[in-house]
């Protein structure tokens, strides 16, 4: 089931948290680049973000989150994360489904993702985002843009 999650409480953002760093480790692996910014949060910092984050909760487990933010033209996908335990099994495809579907039906939608996240970007791509732009973040470390 796909819910909000109430970031300001800090139950929630540990659990976020619980998801989030190990899923972003083996992202930086990926990528070969440790300095991805979600790898430095804590608690404190998902109850200041001012993100809006969607769980996916099987039996009151947090298994996977998208979280977003919004302006009056476009909603921009912030952060896509499955805990790896339940890599390969659709959850993230469900997540932004839902959020396209749902959510942000109305306006542009960005996203960016680590140029060598490969599992990251041909998801965006069988949504339909189309490549943007390609920037260099750190020295030779690439983000690619896409949008739809």
């Amino acid at each position: 089931m796909i819910t909000k999650l109430n970031n300001k409480h800090s139950k929630i953002a540990n659990l976020i948290l619980k998801v989030q760093l190990p899923a972003y480790k083996v992202e930086a692996k990926l990528i070969n680049f440790e300095g991805i910014p979600q790898l430095k949060d804590n608690a404190l910092s998902i109850i200041d973000s001012n993100e809006i984050f969607i769980g996916y909760m099987d039996q009151n487990e947090l298994m996977g989150f998208l979280a977003y933010s919004e302006n009056e033209d476009e909603y921009q996908i912030c952060r896509l994360v499955v805990h790896p335990n339940y890599f390969k099994q659709g959850i993230a495809k469900k997540l932004v489904g839902n959020f396209l579907n749902n959510i942000a039906k109305t306006k542009k939608v960005i996203v960016s993702t680590g140029s060598e996240n490969y599992p990251a970007i041909n998801l965006y791509k069988n949504f339909g985002f189309k490549y943007k732009n390609k920037i260099e973040v750190a020295p030779d470390f690439f983000i690619t843009l896409f949008e739809i």
